[in-house]
């Protein structure tokens, strides 16, 4: 039995025992725990969303921002409505992973579905940032309340991010069961201590206990003057550009359609149920946080911290102990929900990549299944790109959620249009009706990109509106190459295969006498040519003599050394040179094999430099000429001479 390599038996530690292949339909959740882990982004989108509308607000309209922000939370859940129906529709009809990409796939052609697929990858990609920043943000707001304006936590911002994302990244490793049982439960803690609050809340308002936060706070965000008019002096600008920041209370519904495949059967029922209840509870706690805005003036601060939602638990519950207590396991179940939340990519992006590259419109590496059964090349992907723009925002959920949300509208359009299609062709119960809701949550997605682009284009969305046609382009030319290759394949004549040479040669390199110049040879002869020749050119004429008088007086080998003078040291050029001369002819095949010496430690391989690469380029345009590289390690065959036995050369 081959024993395992190092890196392995450490693979084997960090990930536990590969799964089988045949265990793939084992792993799938239920609908609690699929809940927990598909709708944790979107239910923990809540913990920021109004605060984001109110950040746009407060400094245009002051006070006035709090009785404004609730018409704008009830235009959100207007969308939010229409999107539940759109993709109920979406997880009945399409039971396979892969939401908006595959509707518009299915309805549009699969180069119009590359909209899709590059607004889903950018959106799991911010999304992962944004959480994780935002989760960071409800810890030092913590840290802010209870210690009484205390920021010695302020400056591990973006290394507490950075950590949290590697550790996400190792738990989806292990597989889809485990991140399950993992970040399940955090969505449960939010819902529990929200729904704690509200209640206190509620109970305190009730009685005209409920107190308001200080607007001259120091370090809150600039207060504007209220004007007249339904919307308090806002331009509608300013209320659009408001709403377009609370839409990114919606990110993350799409994340149920693109994991449909993780639940069991019948998966489009269990998925449209778990998709109804993540809309109502999302629908609970963004109108719950706005009303608690509303009521007790908690307002944005410049710096990000304390949040919105750390200020109204600590004014719900108090100053005492016990609202301490109750403060504490609010912002600690906030900050678990919204790192939880950045989960959510995690399953969707590896799977959509999956899709995407099984329609070769990405590199197919993206489909393979890893050691534990999760697609760990898109996990990987997902953790690079994620980190990188953590990196270069510093974590800032300000700077990240100008990136956000147009990514996931994007795809909600095409979901909403493609499924408007879908109707208009067949005729079914509830035909109208469907065509009409689908049709309005295309039309009112697509007038969120707008404003969102226009609004928010000078503060970094201008950056997505760009990388969005330069990303359907490259998918498209990953695309365009792999059909080349198909249309290349077809193009083959009957008998392909076949030999179209009469004689073949074998024509071994030789840079010394070795035990890898020797495999060689026998590999050589091995292969039955008609002739085997054994090729040195001489580079150094002092060392080509010494190894031709080591040559003459050796047994080893059979074959005679052939000397090629290369006076002015252009190997390649000379190996070109006597490759044309072999075969040009036009009826002798010549096989070229290159001994490469492997070596275990560093210095080894830094010792000697390989050439069978660069070898194999010189010569990949010949007709008639193919390049053999053929490993020999070189480690194990001295280990083996140390020990007074002979190296095995098979």
């Amino acid at each position: 039995m081959t024993p395992d390599r190092p890196l392995y038996r450490a693979k084997l530690r960090l990930l536990g025992r590969p799964l089988t292949t045949e265990r793939v339909g084992e792993e799938k959740l239920d609908n609690p725990t699929a809940l927990g882990v598909l709708a944790s982004d979107c239910i923990s989108s809540s913990a920021y969303g109004s605060e984001q509308m109110l950040r746009v607000l407060v400094p245009v309209v002051g006070a006035a921002a709090f009785t404004l922000v609730l018409p704008v939370t009830g235009a959100i859940l207007l969308v939010l409505l229409l999107l539940t129906f759109c993709y109920s529709d979406v997880v009945s009809i399409y039971t396979r992973a892969g939401g908006s990409y595959v509707v518009a796939r299915e309805n549009f052609g699969p180069n119009v579905a590359q909209i899709a697929a590059v607004a889903l990858l950018v959106d799991y990609v911010v999304t992962v940032a944004v959480q994780v920043s935002a989760g960071t943000n409800a810890l030092i707001s913590l840290a802010h309340l209870v210690g009484d304006g205390w920021t010695g936590l302020d400056h591990l911002q973006l290394p507490v991010s950075v950590a949290v994302i590697v550790l996400l990244a190792y738990g989806n490793l292990r597989g889809v069961r485990e991140a399950g049982r993992m970040f399940a439960l955090p969505a449960y803690l939010f819902m529990a201590a929200m729904g704690l609050v509200f209640l206190v809340a509620a109970v305190r308002g009730l009685t005209g206990d409920l107190p308001r936060a200080d607007l001259g706070a120091p370090g809150v965000v600039p207060l504007g003057e209220p004007g007249d008019g339904w919307l308090q002096g806002a331009s509608l600008f300013i209320v659009l550009r408001s709403f377009a920041n609370g839409g990114s209370s919606l990110t993350g519904l799409e994340a149920i359609s693109n994991g449909v495949s993780v639940f069991h059967e019948p998966q489009g029922r269990n998925a449209r149920r778990t998709l109804v209840t993540m809309s109502c509870v999302l629908a609970v706690l963004v109108l719950g946080v706005s009303t608690l805005a509303y009521r007790t003036h908690a307002v944005p601060y410049a710096d990000g911290t304390p949040t919105v939602i750390a200020q109204e638990a600590r004014l719900a519950f108090g100053d005492g102990v016990a609202g301490t207590v109750g403060l504490v396991f609010v912002q600690l179940a906030t900050a678990l929900i919204l790192y939880t939340g950045a989960n959510t990519p995690f399953t969707g992006f590896p799977f959509l990549a999956g899709f995407v590259a099984r329609d070769r419109f990405l590199p197919r590496v993206l489909t393979r299944r890893g050691h534990r059964l999760a697609f760990s090349n898109g996990i990987i992907a997902l953790t690079v790109l994620s980190l990188a723009l953590l990196l270069v925002t510093g974590a800032s959920v300000d700077r990240l959620v100008a990136l956000y949300a147009i990514g996931v509208f994007t795809a909600f359009t095409m979901a909403g249009a493609g499924l408007t299609a879908y109707h208009l062709r067949r005729r079914g119960p509830l035909r109208r009706t469907k065509i009409t809701v689908n049709a309005l949550a295309a039309v009112a997605s697509a007038a969120v990109v707008v404003i969102f682009a226009v609004t928010k284009f000078t503060e970094g969305a201008w950056l997505v509106v760009v990388v969005f046609p330069l990303g359907v382009w490259a998918l498209t030319r990953i695309n365009r190459e792999y059909r080349r290759e198909a249309a290349a394949l077809e193009r083959l004549p009957e008998g392909a295969d076949r030999p179209r040479t009469r004689r073949h040669q074998v024509l071994v390199l030789v840079e010394t006498l070795d035990l890898a110049a020797l495999k060689a040879l026998r590999h050589a002869h091995e292969l039955r040519p008609d002739s085997v020749r054994a090729v040195h050119f001489a580079i150094d004429e002092a060392h080509a003599q010494r190894l031709a008088a080591l040559w003459e007086s050796t047994s080893a080998t059979s074959v005679e050394l052939e000397l090629v003078a290369c006076p002015d040291r252009r190997l390649r050029h000379a190996m070109r040179e006597l490759a044309v001369r072999t075969t040009e002819d036009g009826q002798t095949a010549l096989t070229v094999l290159v001994p490469r010496r492997m070596y275990a430690n560093a210095l080894g391989k830094a010792l000697h430099r390989g050439t069978g690469e660069s070898m194999a380029r010189t010569l990949e345009q010949l007709p008639h000429v193919s390049v053999t590289i053929l490993p020999f390690n070189a480690s194990h065959a001295i280990e083996a001479l140390e020990a007074d036995r002979l190296p095995d050369l098979d």
